[in-house]
């Protein structure tokens, strides 16, 4: 049953036969059969079915959801009892917003000298992105922003309250103020994340409630990207200021407090609400709630 459940995973996060089979290491014909089966046990569709994959019917989102629960607590019972004989071992994926990067490196630095044997494989995601590899048990866990996410469905470890700041050469307008209005921010020339980023979307709405309808002049869905244009001089951008000093402030780049409103979000750790939680997974947490506390302890 478990291996069905498997193809029916796959099926979910592939949308597609051929690639589902393909990841689950097995042929399309195989799979199909696997999903066939699963139907002739309920007596119901469960996939819409052309000459390709369509969509999952009523019943089969229904039994896709329980199939996340039983194959998350199969996978977590395997790697429970593995651990209790061999330690902790294994990789854990982790996907996190690009706002939360400068989060990342402490909290693996601290996993691995504790944990050495652990693997880690890190992905850059938004937050709903997040969110759906995390229910379809394609990552283990996720840093993400906590201000609106489901209750019930993710366990959470806020880290902090994360204020945003302009990052903008120190001889350009505002250059040299000790903070700045959203209202002052739309009139420089912005370099900002792409529109499906929670940020890029917050920024948007903070600057037009503050009157400002100005367009950025560059938009990147690479952090990197925007930080070596704002680095020019020409452009100013909006991040926060852990993250624009993990990137590398310089004698001629400023990070400016933005205020009125003073807007923050929380960003912290998701995991699946699971109870057993995996062994990999509760020792992540246990080092997330003791960065909470360094970081409580800092401000």
């Amino acid at each position: 049953m478990i291996d069905k459940l498997e193809f029916l995973l796959a099926l979910a996060r592939e949308q597609h036969f051929g690639r589902a089979a393909e990841s689950c290491g097995v042929t399309q014909p195989t799979l199909s059969a696997g999903v066939k089966q699963l139907e002739d046990s309920f007596g119901v569709l469960l996939v819409n079915r052309g000459s390709r994959f369509q969509d999952f019917t009523p019943e089969g989102e229904r039994v896709l959801e329980w199939a996340r629960r039983i194959v998350g607590d199969a996978r977590a019972m395997h790697e429970e009892v593995y651990a209790l004989k061999h330690g902790l071992t294994g990789r854990l994926r982790l996907a996190a917003i690009p706002m939360s990067h400068a989060l990342i490196e402490p909290l693996t630095a601290a996993y691995h000298e504790r944990h050495p044997e652990v693997q880690f494989t890190l992905l850059s995601h938004n937050a709903q992105e997040i969110l759906r590899l995390l229910e379809n048990l394609e990552i283990d866990a996720g840093v993400t922003y906590l201000d609106h996410e489901p209750n019930g469905r993710v366990t959470s470890v806020p880290l902090f309250r994360e204020h945003y700041h302009l990052i903008i050469a120190a001889n350009a307008p505002f250059g040299d103020r000790d903070k700045v209005t959203w209202a002052e921010v739309a009139q420089v020339p912005l370099c900002l994340l792409t529109p499906d980023t929670k940020l890029r979307r917050m920024i948007d709405g903070l600057l037009h409630d503050a009157g400002g309808e100005r367009k950025p002049a560059l938009e990147s869905n690479s952090l990197i990207l925007l930080y070596a244009h704002v680095r020019t001089g020409r452009w100013a951008t909006v991040m926060p200021a852990r993250l624009a000093a993990t990137l590398g402030l310089t004698e001629k780049l400023r990070a400016i407090p933005v205020v009125e409103p003073d807007a923050t979000h929380t960003i912290g750790l998701i995991v699946p609400a699971r109870k057993p939680m995996k062994p990999l997974t509760a020792a992540l947490v246990a080092e997330a709630r003791g960065m909470a506390r360094l970081f409580a302890d800092q401000n």
